[in-house]
């Protein structure tokens, strides 16, 4: 992969590392002010209140749970973000992944307040990677992915129609707690509808054909 990065990918893994950086020294007022909440509120008794507020819907994908969660991310992010951006455009690509965030945080706030319930926040950039994972999958479907657990070459296309699968699967079952499965989902939906608007392949039309 090159080192190289287009601008705003490599905005963005600086800015996920370094607000990772600030959840060190401020954890509960980030988790608080930024996470995505569910709608409505609760109030903690120390007179916190807890809940939904509309810059959430993109400020939880730059919030990570741990170093983990942040290293998968970000390894995804640089393996197809550059490639995207360069495909895209800067601009085009900001405006894809930021819409992919949103997506998937609105995925989340209709799974939790129509199916799951519960009042718990979410957070990570994994919305806007999923979105990245959809848009290779699309644009370089023949290119090769090398999984790492286990090592299997396979097309872009197949791998990320597979994630996509397992991911409604796990989603579905619950049978992986703590993971926002319909979240990822929502990122991969909000992504190939964006993809097929620049393509005038919906209803709407955009003012100008941008990818075929």
């Amino acid at each position: 992969m090159p080192i190289d990065l287009p601008p705003v990918t490599r905005a963005l893994l600086i800015s996920n590392v370094g607000i990772f950086l600030l959840q060190q020294l401020f954890p509960d007022a980030l988790l608080i002010h930024f996470a995505l909440w569910p709608l409505g509120s609760e109030l903690l008794p120390d007179g916190t209140t807890l809940g939904f507020q509309i810059w959430q819907l993109l400020s939880y994908g730059f919030l990570h749970g741990g170093l983990t969660h942040l290293f998968f991310n970000m390894l995804a992010l640089w393996m197809f973000g550059g490639a995207i951006e360069r495909l895209f455009g800067s601009r085009p690509f900001a405006i894809y992944y930021i819409s992919c965030v949103i997506g998937a945080a609105i995925a989340q706030l209709i799974v939790i307040e129509f199916f799951s319930g519960g009042f718990y926040p979410t957070l990570g950039a994994s919305g806007g990677v999923f979105g990245l994972l959809l848009a290779f999958g699309m644009m370089f479907p023949h290119q090769r992915i090398m999984l790492l657990f286990p090592p299997i070459p396979m097309p872009a296309w197949v791998f990320v129609t597979g994630y996509g699968v397992i991911e409604l699967y796990l989603g579905v079952t619950g049978s992986q707690a703590g993971v926002a499965h319909f979240a990822h989902l929502g990122g991969m939906v909000a992504g190939f509808a964006i993809i097929q608007y620049w393509r005038g392949r919906l209803p709407i039309k955009p003012r100008r054909i941008l990818m075929r």
